[in-house]
């Protein structure tokens, strides 16, 4: 028997060290090869064993790592995770004989990346369901019985080698040939992503399941939306029955599946899935994330809304910061986003790739006109505390704005007395409630800096106080309504507001901010993107002062007549730092302290300033009553806390995750994969969602270096984004 006769399993882990155990347990030739150097020695010396329940059975195997095989390979089973499929590529590629195969048993859609490294004749495609874990090196456990299904690709008939690989899997259950695998992976992908779904809470699937209904049927409904635009064939498997959760699927055809399915699961002896496992126990990425990229993909390619399983995979990525932070509380909030998932902008349909074209186009044939309008725009200073430049820098917007789309409808300036004025603008459109634009047109740069840091472009890269924080932000939204209009395409009834003291805390705008929200059905905050990601959660910020009164005395001649404000001020910053909870993103950082007049005398004040930071509401509420119930340590000097909530906490709630789902929809046609991100800082944007309104923020620009010497924009990611907002638009006209 040739090197080339024996069963190569790449990965041996829970798939591959089940079913490398079956092949070499009825006689085959098995080389096991796995990255775990721990793992490959306890095979080694004792054997590949398998675990059900008390009994352990081991059988001899040659386990190697990948540096110690050279070996011309022949039949592979490809068992690696889905994010370490090219790596294990990297190694097979030059040892595969000319005749040689690989087949994929892994998780997600890996034949067409394998296909395109080792060619589509020398690729098997592969439906695995296996339930089992590694326990410990060189043990699996056996989780009961599952699906395994073996055809080739894209569905050519069943093969002469795919008939004899099956009979030899056979060993292991019931192994069957089809020509129809990308049925089984699609409908395992509706299944997976219920699976996903319950590793966001320790408790067993089944009862996950049983208990969360509605995020489950919108889980796999949505992958199946998606199957169904790629016209595939759906195929059942084990107990799992795909056509009972698609859209169109009865309330009680569904209940009963479910029922059948939940009951199946507690027979199996794993009750939690792999993908909790490898959050809770082992502590590492979990590969679902590459698993719905390709979902994803396509969701975006057809227009298909996926706004609850981007809910779950972005909560699994938080998750592998810190699995602590499970709960049952995430699907319950869940459950809302597929109650209300439909009946926002989950049904809005993206433009077709035509229309996303021209649009990209346009705005690429303008690209210097826009270089030229953020230059000029750059010119204007705009320091939030000159109010002289404030006003200066507004006349030139309202004449910029004028020229670029005409008069408005309607305008107003709302003066400010000790900030740059508030201006609304109102453009007709579709719609009777309209989009809210939102920025703000002052900088944190004081007037002068442009004498020693003038507007400069290198290229691709622009440089200059405020062009990334938000000046290219306003440019861009002025030229996606350009672009609407000169392809005449319609566009929304749309409120552009702009005010000039967000970046000292819109103390003079905030009021007029969540008045004109009210009156919105959306908002685009044209901040500047997160690494190009868009914004859907932000902390609210609060800015407190501790004021500590003590009484004064000599501090040499009469120490004990004094009641030190200083030291009651550090008992209290000492407390104040026990507020803190990074597991619950709250931040507290006491910034500036002063207190005292001299050092020979007890201070009779003292006080902290306090930048408070909460990711969610009842953070908020917590750090509110414990600022409220700090009392002095030393009775005879008295705490009082001032000031409060700058910004709400600006929440991802069910509306701001389809309007993102809507962005990335609309971002495919355009060639972006857009990302989105929850960031620390806040924006206008908090009081619109905490409005009640939602939200997207950072449609601004792509760069980086807010508030810093850095600052800069890119010419491209200017072009980009104005797509980005005009195809937002175009599809918010169009629902």
């Amino acid at each position: 028997m040739s090197s080339t006769d024996i069963y190569t399993v790449v990965g041996g882990g829970a798939i591959g060290g089940t079913l490398a155990f079956s092949l070499a347990r009825a006689g085959h030739r098995v080389r096991l090869v796995d990255t775990d150097a721990a793992h490959v020695a306890a095979v080694r010396a004792h054997g590949l064993t398998v675990a059900r329940g008390e009994h352990r059975e081991s059988v001899r195997v040659e386990a190697v790592t990948p540096e110690e095989c050279d070996a011309t390979l022949g039949r592979v089973l490809l068992a690696v995770k889905a994010q370490a499929t090219g790596a294990a590529l990297d190694w097979i590629e030059p040892r595969l004989a000319p005749d040689g195969w690989v087949v994929s048993l892994q998780n997600g859609f890996n034949e067409e990346p394998i296909a395109q490294r080792i060619g589509a004749g020398r690729t098997v495609a592969a439906f695995v369901n296996i339930f089992a874990d590694v326990v410990e090196p060189g043990v699996i456990m056996d989780g009961g019985a599952g699906a395994l299904v073996i055809g080739e690709r894209r569905g050519a008939p069943v093969s002469d080698r795919v008939r004899s690989l099956v009979d030899d899997l056979r060993s292991w259950g019931p192994a069957v040939a089809d020509d129809n695998v990308e049925g089984y992976l699609w409908a395992k992908a509706g299944f997976g992503a219920m699976l996903a779904a319950t590793a966001l809470a320790d408790a067993p699937m089944a009862e996950l399941i049983d208990r969360h209904p509605a995020t489950m049927a919108a889980v796999a409904a949505e992958v199946f939306s998606v199957a169904d635009a790629l016209g595939v064939t759906l195929e059942a498997f084990d107990a799992f029955e795909p056509h009972a959760f698609l859209r169109d699927a009865s309330e009680e055809t569904r209940r009963a599946a479910t029922a059948r399915l939940t009951a199946w699961l507690r027979t199996q002896a794993k009750d939690r899935s792999g993908i909790w496992r490898d959050l809770a126990v082992r502590r590492r990425p979990v590969e679902v994330t590459t698993h719905y990229a390709e979902v994803f993909a396509e969701a975006g390619r057809h227009g298909v809304a996926t706004p609850v399983l981007r809910a779950v995979i972005a909560q699994l990525r938080e998750l592998e910061g810190d699995p602590g932070l499970m709960t049952e509380a995430r699907l319950d909030a869940l459950d809302g986003l597929a109650a209300g998932g439909r009946s926002t902008f989950g049904d809005v349909a993206a433009p077709g790739a035509e229309q996303a074209a021209a649009v990209r186009d346009w705005l690429a044939a303008h690209r210097e006109e826009m270089v030229a309008d953020l230059a000029e725009y750059t010119s204007q200073e705009s320091a939030s505390d000159d109010l002289e430049a404030l006003d200066a820098c507004l006349t030139w917007v309202r004449h910029w704005l004028d020229g670029a789309l005409g008069a408005p409808a309607d305008e107003e300036i709302r003066p400010r007395a000790e900030a740059g004025d508030l201006m609304v603008r109102r453009y007709p459109g579709t719609g009777a409630r309209p989009v809210l634009l939102l920025g703000h047109y002052d900088t944190v740069w004081p007037t002068g800096t442009l004498a020693h840091w003038p507007f400069r472009r290198d290229g691709d890269r622009i440089t200059g106080p405020g062009v990334f924080d938000m000046k290219a932000g306003l440019v861009q939204a002025v030229w996606a309504l350009k672009a609407l209009d000169a392809l005449g395409l319609a566009r929304p009834a749309c409120t552009l507001l702009l005010n000039g003291d967000e970046e000292t805390g819109s103390l003079a705008s905030s009021d007029a901010i969540v008045a004109e929200a009210r009156e919105s059905r959306a908002a685009l905050v044209f901040e500047a993107a997160a690494d190009g990601a868009v914004k859907t959660a932000r902390k609210g910020v609060g800015l407190f002062t501790v004021t500590v009164t003590g009484r004064e005395a000599h501090a040499g001649l009469d120490p004990e007549a004094g009641a030190s404000a200083t030291e009651e001020l550090a008992h209290q910053i000492l407390r104040l730092a026990a507020l803190r909870d990074p597991a619950a993103g709250t931040s507290l950082n006491t910034g500036v302290i002063e207190g005292g007049t001299r050092s020979n005398v007890t201070a009779g004040r003292a006080t902290a300033r306090l930048d408070v930071r909460v990711a969610t509401a009842a953070e908020q509420e917590r750090i509110g009553a414990a600022l409220a119930a700090l009392r002095p340590v030393d009775p005879r000097t008295a705490v009082e806390v001032s000031g409060g909530w700058n910004r709400p906490v600006f929440e991802r709630t069910a509306p701001v995750a389809e309007l993102a789902d809507l962005a990335r929809r609309c971002a495919a046609p355009l060639g972006l994969d857009l990302r989105e991100a929850a960031v620390g800082g806040a924006s206008d944007g908090n009081f619109v969602v905490a409005a009640g309104v939602p939200v997207l923020d950072g449609v601004g620009a792509v760069g980086s270096g807010a508030h810093a010497r850095s600052e800069n924009t890119s010419v491209n990611g200017m072009v980009e984004r104005a797509a980005l907002t005009a195809t937002v638009l175009a599809a918010l006209a169009g629902s």
